[in-house]
């Protein structure tokens, strides 16, 4: 079977449809098989598709077509405007012909050196929709948005979480907050292992996976099925549009808050606001054969165990040392509990973890990126694996969110799991709680967009300018003067800080001014120059970031006050607002970038 036959029904390889755009510069992907002629670019299927069927670029010199240039005049591909040699390759055809039309040959004159160049061009262009992809359900997203969201948008199922996501793709001013939620629904054949019959799915697998700001950084924090928690109430939209209030649940499993008594993934989300103090702007939900699918798609997954393996719940059976696994291995392998630590279900989180790095490793290979094939089959997988929320429902608003995601580098993708202890509430543990000094640390800093890795950034940068203005010397309790507003959420704010403060601080000077004129965000502390020493007493006492700090230009005049305001990020007297600059060293992370072995 030649390369035109391979890779699909009707004959026609992905690969063979890469062309290059002479309007754009770029390649694109030609979903218009037919063979006519036309010098302007037509839209199928969002694809913009080039003009004929004879070669571009080809690899060892052979036929050359002309095209039109910007200004529309006609010039040689293979040369460039000084008039030396230069051409583009499409991607997926290197090698595929020689200069005598023939297949397998690489030119060894000039055009043939210069051709093993195009590779690192192709990788680069590649890079940017598939770069930092942040796990197996965000794979090959940005090959759909870049020519076949069209066509993908078929395979996508939505559900309207009403409120508690955000309807807009993504904001360049904000950090974005996507909730990966693996379920235990059993669909397709092979899944009878697997999960509970007529099961509608519960939140089995759950992944925050927080990206920063400035798009340098982001954290994949794992939340236990088996946490005990709060699930509160929730709004369901039903099938015939109308609004169901589904009452919350005291002291229960996690994964309750998906399928329960009609439970969606906006419940979901809810919960993990309720846990966190993170709003989560987005969802992603697939189920098993998900995982069978994209881990097939991308040609398997690299993983190392420490120790032989034969469970035979999971029915994963593999020596010690490196493997490739795919489809119902990969699936045993992320499900089974009894073969790695203790053989509980945050010992597997770590396996997850792992199984999850080491995909989005062998996305951002060679192997992949250069693949034309590989790509469309790993984005076809994708999108028909997965259920998102209508804020993220199309090929097109996909695309945005992955070519956002891509802007993070590997290295600064940090796993960690929340921080748990066993429930003292059971003689023989079996659900978790959180462990409050180390889950509490670990969303404080997530909720200030504090890196878990060492990132240089601008934002950086201007942090570190701004946190300056915590130090210096400090004034006496009894010498600084505050009004306190309450800007935030928590009723009656105002008076308990203006209490705490003059009960347990010994700021006597302080007081109750109530609401503030408008609602705030952030909390913010607003001092003169010469009450500088008295701003960094404060924010000493209450755990401002030099973020909240905002120091105006004129003096202070006589018994004037500072204005400190309390916004949404307060959650109680005495609680620190900001979070620790560094994540405590006790807490259990994993970078994205290094390969581990399950243990």
């Amino acid at each position: 079977m030649d390369a035109q036959s391979r890779g699909r029904a009707d004959g026609i390889d992905p690969a063979d449809q890469w062309v290059l755009n002479p309007h754009t510069g770029d390649y694109e992907l030609r979903l218009n098989h037919s063979g006519g002629d036309s010098d302007s670019p037509s839209r199928t299927s969002g694809a913009r598709v080039p003009h004929s069927r004879e070669p571009v670029g080809d690899s060892g010199g052979g036929r050359r077509g002309t095209t039109r240039d910007g200004r529309g005049d006609r010039r040689d591909p293979a040369r460039d405007d000084q008039g030396s040699p230069s051409k583009r390759e499409v991607p997926g055809q290197r090698s595929r012909r020689s200069a005598n039309g023939g297949r397998g040959q690489e030119s060894s004159g000039p055009a043939g050196r210069r051709s093993r160049k195009a590779p690192k061009a192709r990788r680069k262009k590649a890079l940017m929709w598939t770069g930092g992809v942040t796990a197996f359900v965000l794979v090959g997203l940005s090959v759909g948005g870049y020519a076949l969201y069209q066509h993908f948008n078929g395979n996508l199922n939505t559900v309207d979480v009403g409120g508690a996501g955000n309807k807009n793709v993504f904001d360049n001013d904000a950090p974005i907050n996507i909730l990966i939620i693996g379920t235990d629904k059993r669909t397709g054949k092979g899944n009878k292992g697997y999960g509970d019959r007529g099961s509608v799915g519960h939140a089995d697998t759950n992944i925050l996976f927080h990206v920063s700001e400035d798009r340098t950084n982001a954290t994949a924090l794992s939340i236990p099925r088996d946490l005990i928690t709060d699930i509160p109430d929730c709004r369901v939209k039903q099938e015939d549009g109308s609004e169901k209030l589904v009452p919350g649940k005291q002291n229960v499993r996690f994964n309750e808050s998906l399928g329960q008594a009609g439970r969606n993934a906006g419940c979901t989300m809810e919960t993990v606001k309720e846990i966190t103090g993170l709003k989560v702007d987005h969802f992603m939900m697939v189920d098993f054969n998900a995982v069978k699918e994209l881990s097939t798609a991308v040609g398997g997954v690299e993983i190392c165990l420490a120790k032989p393996v034969d469970d035979p719940d999971s029915h994963l059976k593999l020596p010690a040392g490196e493997h490739r696994i795919e489809g119902e291995q990969a699936l045993a392998f992320v499900r089974t509990r009894h073969s790695f630590g203790n053989h509980g279900d945050l010992d597997r989180i770590k396996v997850q973890q792992q199984f999850i790095a080491s995909m989005i490793r062998q996305m951002q290979s060679d192997s992949t990126l250069t693949s034309p094939t590989k790509l469309y089959k790993l984005a076809d997988a994708a999108t028909r694996a997965l259920t998102v929320d209508t804020g993220i429902g199309t090929g097109t608003k996909l695309a945005s969110l992955a070519q956002e995601l891509s802007k993070v580098n590997t290295k600064n993708i940090t796993f960690t799991t929340v921080p748990v202890l066993d429930n003292p509430a059971e003689k023989v543990p079996v659900t978790v709680v959180l462990n409050p000094p180390k889950s509490d640390q670990l969303f404080a800093m997530m909720r200030d967009d504090t890196s878990l890795t060492e990132v240089k950034s601008k934002k950086k940068a201007a942090k570190s300018k701004q946190d300056a203005l915590l130090k210096g010397t400090k004034a006496a309790a009894g010498d600084v003067r505050v009004d306190v507003y309450n800007g935030g959420k928590v009723p009656g704010a105002a008076q308990a800080t203006v209490t705490w403060l003059q009960n347990e601080q010994g700021v006597l000077k302080s007081t109750n001014k109530a609401n503030a004129p408008a609602k705030a965000a952030k909390t913010t502390l607003e001092y003169a120059p010469n009450q500088a020493d008295q701003a960094r007493a404060l924010a000493a006492m209450m755990g401002l970031p030099g973020s909240a700090m905002k120091k105006g230009t004129a003096e202070a005049e006589g018994l004037q006050a500072m204005v400190l305001t309390l916004g949404d990020d307060f959650k109680g007297a005495g609680t620190p607002i900001t979070g620790p600059a560094k994540v405590p060293a006790d807490i259990q992370q994993a970078n994205a970038d290094k390969a581990e072995c399950a243990k």
